[in-house]
């Protein structure tokens, strides 16, 4: 039993304390090792015939699972549920990417690094297979809706502060006002866009990508600018990197979950963050309209940061928490 660990642990491995084990695991996606953490349930009151029911997890734009990911595993697994939280390919302890490839955001990928994440958690003996839900928080809350619109069997899904339109999120519709003046908002695009331009150019010529950082001031060249993006860069972990292969971005407007979101057939809660300044809040009801009587919303007046600290963070645990355990309590 190693020490005490503290409610936001950010060490690449965690270990025992009186909040729980986490043990260090991996998984194969396309002939690549994912790492991830694995919590077990601390509690059996969800146990049935077959199992535990277990939550996948990952991260938003660009992070790591050690960067604010651990708390909400933690009231998962005090909730009764086994809980998997991993690093997709070329981020954190997982291996590369195709071609060598780290820190290129690809919500493909990302999407097929969570398809074999479900995969290794059904096939664990301990799981019931068919009692295994999505979470997902930013980009990878978008994730979560695509994935379970593809997979019929996934039980149920979690989505907090999603990007669930990229075209909307990259062209600024919808989204609230961003930090600085509007000159200066144009004057960062402008920026972000001669970085893109360039890495593609060098993508072309086969060559190294040219990084953006992820978080940064306002008026720095990073994708997400302001108070809140500085206030959450103190929650990563050591394995982030606050960069990105600027070739990365233009993808952003092809990920639009919220067209595939008729196909989902499982509860599903929608966590909106009305300020949201980094993913339009429009598209998220959007998406809770279309997926109809299955969808519940919760809403809180705040901004995309918000949700991983503080009070709103205590509220909208609890609310996840206690909807994972109604609707994968063993029938």
């Amino acid at each position: 039993m190693g020490p005490t660990l503290p409610e936001r642990c950010d060490g690449v491995e965690p270990r025992c304390g009186m909040l729980g084990p986490v043990e260090t695991v991996s998984f194969d996606s396309h002939g690549m090792r994912c790492e991830a953490w694995w919590l077990p349930a601390r509690d059996d009151g969800l146990a049935g015939p077959a199992g535990t029911p277990a939550v996948v997890m990952a991260h938003g734009f660009g992070c790591t699972r050690d960067s604010g990911l651990l708390p909400f595993a933690r009231r998962f697994a005090a909730a009764g549920l086994h809980v998997l939280v991993f690093d997709y390919r070329g981020f954190g302890g997982s291996g590369s990417a195709p071609g060598g490839l780290r820190q290129d955001v690809d919500h493909r990928r990302h999407r097929e690094d969570y398809h074999a994440a479900l995969a290794a958690v059904r096939a664990r003996e301990d799981v019931d297979a068919d009692r295994v839900a999505l979470w997902g928080t930013s980009y990878s809350g978008g994730h979560v809706v695509a994935v379970a619109a593809e997979d019929p069997r996934v039980a149920a899904l979690v989505s907090q502060g999603a990007a669930m339109d990229g075209l909307a999120a990259l062209t600024g519709r919808g989204v609230a006002p961003g930090p600085g003046s509007a000159r200066t908002r144009a004057a960062h695009h402008a920026k972000v866009a001669g970085a893109v331009a360039g890495d593609l150019a060098r993508a072309a010529l086969r060559r190294p990508p040219r990084t953006l950082a992820l978080f940064g001031a306002t008026g720095s060249t990073a994708l997400m600018t302001g108070a809140g993006a500085t206030a959450f860069e103190r929650l990563t972990g050591p394995t982030f990197r606050n960069e990105m292969a600027a070739r990365g971005v233009p993808r952003v407007a092809r990920n639009r979950p919220v067209r595939v979101a008729d196909r989902v057939r499982c509860p599903a809660l929608l966590v909106v963050a009305e300020r949201d300044e980094i993913a339009p809040a429009a598209a998220v009801r959007e998406v809770a309209r279309r997926i109809g009587g299955r969808a519940e919303v919760a809403s809180y007046d705040c901004g995309h940061f918000d949700l991983y600290e503080g009070a709103v963070f205590e509220e909208s645990v609890a609310v996840q928490a206690a909807f994972l355990r109604r609707v994968l309590a063993p029938r």
